[in-house]
């Protein structure tokens, strides 16, 4: 007999109280738990149906129920296809929005360097004190977990633990429960160890296992090595005798195209909380050493939930600023109209 909605909402009522007191469940409980406004009778005639079923029992006279094996079997399986569904969903959506993003990024420094006839930079957008959305755990085998980490953005990032126990259904439940209840919503700056020393006393003898998602989680909040940068016009920089020399020449083109430097540049650029407009760096104010012969300038652009990215144009000492300033303002409106 497959279950009625109300049947649903009642049994996921009982699993997820019973997962949160360890306490058998009665009718009033469920009665002011759900959003069913349905009367003490009706649940328990419901409850009633759902133990002949199978899904709920009773463990002695008068007292209320408690989950079986085939009740916290439907309940992983719907989670786990709701939460596979909404991450494959979300992935979906980031691979489109990527693949739009990049395109328009390597149009964005084609045309810089067009219009600008220097050299320019962009780096794809990465994420800045994003919050914690959620975290699925789930059994990959006997000595595996997977915890697929969801931050704002809606980046998702899977991870790997090692257990060195076969964790069942129940557990694996309260260990989600107690990460989502206590994290969700929450920056990495904002789980301290007196958080993570409760979690841990919270889980019991489980408490490596929440130490060790802690630890993936601020590794994927923290995680800037795929960073993207796409250039443009480097040849434009033989226009200008002062850069033409072979030498200093070489050594600029180099810089585009290892990109080591550039993206260094782009972190020092994020990781300034307050840069949040125009920085101009002239001759040996540039914290790239080949570049002390040229200027580089500078705009950090947002996309909202803390989506950040530069763009970089760089020339001669003598290059038009008023140009340059002006066409990095327009841009960045641009990008962030776009993005809406």
């Amino acid at each position: 007999m497959q279950l009625d909605e109300r049947k649903k909402k009642i049994l996921q009522g009982i699993i997820r109280n019973y997962l949160e007191t360890g306490e058998p469940v009665g009718s009033r409980t469920i009665s002011k738990y759900t959003d069913l406004n349905l009367s003490s009778a009706t649940i328990r005639n419901e409850m009633a149906d759902l133990e002949e079923l199978g899904y709920i029992v009773q463990p002695h006279t008068s007292a209320g129920r408690i989950p079986s094996d085939k009740g916290y079997r439907f309940y992983v399986d719907t989670m786990m296809a709701e939460k596979d569904k909404e991450v494959r969903e979300m992935k979906e959506m980031l691979i489109e929005r990527e693949d739009k993003m990049e395109a328009l990024l390597k149009q964005v420094a084609k045309v810089l360097a067009q219009n600008t006839n220097y050299a320019t930079m962009i780096s794809a957008p990465t994420m800045h004190g994003n919050k914690l959305k959620f975290i699925q755990l789930s059994r990959v085998d006997k000595g595996q977990i997977l915890a697929v980490i969801v931050v704002e953005g809606n980046i998702i990032k899977n991870h790997i633990l090692n257990v060195n126990e076969e964790l069942d259904d129940e557990t694996l439940l309260k260990l989600n429960m107690l990460l989502n209840t206590q994290l969700n919503g929450l920056a990495i700056e904002e789980i301290t160890l007196g958080l993570i020393t409760a979690l841990k006393q919270k889980a019991g003898i489980h408490g490596d296992i929440v130490g060790e998602v802690l630890d993936a989680i601020a590794e994927v909040i923290r995680e800037d090595e795929n960073l993207e940068i796409y250039t443009s016009g480097t040849n434009n920089i033989f226009r200008y005798p002062e850069l033409a020399d072979q030498e200093k020449a070489s050594e600029l083109i180099s810089t585009f195209e290892e990109k080591k430097a550039l993206s260094a540049l782009v972190q020092e650029t994020l990781s300034d909380e307050n840069n949040t407009g125009i920085q101009v760096y002239i001759g040996e104010e540039s914290p790239i050493s080949n570049m002390k012969d040229c200027s580089v300038v500078t705009a950090t652009y947002e996309l909202g939930e803390g989506v950040k990215g530069t763009i970089g144009i760089i020339g001669p000492k003598r290059m038009d600023y008023d140009k340059v300033v002006d066409t990095l303002k327009n841009l960045m409106h641009q990008l962030d109209d776009y993005y809406k």
